[in-house]
């Protein structure tokens, strides 16, 4: 089964997600999309996001994907319903699932707090799938928009970056929390500062890690995993150049990786 796995985010947070995946998953190719011309999906509406899912997604069935991993959580929010009945053929994995399934298992009679983009706190899924999960659990949220621009812009682990965090961390809501998820696939570039805040008092959630096991999990149950004993192939494309973009995957992955432009609104 060497037909890639495609992963999609709108930007630079779902390589987080894909990094996660190349770790767990060392033999399987992939196919990244980056929606760069789109970024951030977290301001966007609803009916925005869901087209540019559907046509992201056709593109990565296009390429005989075998998996569609929707590396951002808005997305995940909003279309992964609809995705899973358009592309019924394939699994759709999504990146909220998996990370409420870990924390309803973990705690109980406790606070777990979220920090996200509006578009996701607005849709308020985490709470409600959470509590449908383990009652037992309040889930308070607070929205964070100033992140995924900031960490888009290369703006992490620095004064400036540890300043904003700060002040978004103090909210109330977040007072006397057990664990914090990371509800955005950009935040885990940030984790050690929200640590730093917390003083690793709080169990900090990286949903990419979550997601990559339950991925992996998920492929082998279906006979999906490759065979092959070499390293995967990796395929970078996205819909519109960016510095940071091209900056940030060579961080994650070092000098080998392809990056291909795909004009895919044209």
């Amino acid at each position: 089964m060497d037909r890639p796995i495609g992963i999609f985010d709108s930007g630079i947070g779902g390589l987080t997600v894909a990094k996660a995946i190349s770790e767990a998953l060392p033999n399987e190719n992939f196919i990244y999309f980056g929606d760069t011309a789109h970024l951030p999906y977290g301001d966007k509406s609803k009916e925005s996001i869901r087209l540019y899912s559907k046509r992201i997604s056709d593109f990565l069935v296009g390429k005989d994907c075998k998996a569609i991993v929707i590396a951002c959580n808005t997305a995940s929010a909003h279309a992964y319903e609809i995705l899973k009945k358009r592309h019924p053929a394939i699994p759709i994995i999504n990146v909220i699932d998996p990370t409420v399934k870990y924390c309803s298992k973990k705690y109980h009679d406790q606070s777990v707090g979220i920090i996200a983009t509006k578009g996701t706190i607005k849709s308020r899924i985490y709470p409600r799938k959470i509590k449908k999960a383990n009652e037992t659990l309040s889930v308070p949220q607070t929205a964070t928009p100033l992140l995924a621009p900031m960490i888009e812009e290369g703006f992490f682990n620095n004064n400036i970056s540890q300043t904003i965090i700060n002040s978004y961390l103090s909210a109330k809501q977040l007072k006397s929390i057990s664990a914090l998820i990371l509800a955005c696939t950009h935040y885990p570039l940030i984790k050690p500062e929200v640590e730093n805040f917390f003083k690793n008092k709080v169990e900090v959630i990286d949903s990419a890690t979550v997601v990559a096991e339950y991925t992996k999990t998920l492929l082998k149950k279906k006979k999906l995993l490759s065979k092959r004993k070499k390293e995967g192939k990796k395929v970078f494309c996205i819909s519109d150049y960016t510095l940071s973009f091209e900056a940030t995957s060579r961080l994650f992955f070092g000098e080998k990786i392809k990056l291909e432009e795909e004009r895919i609104w044209d």
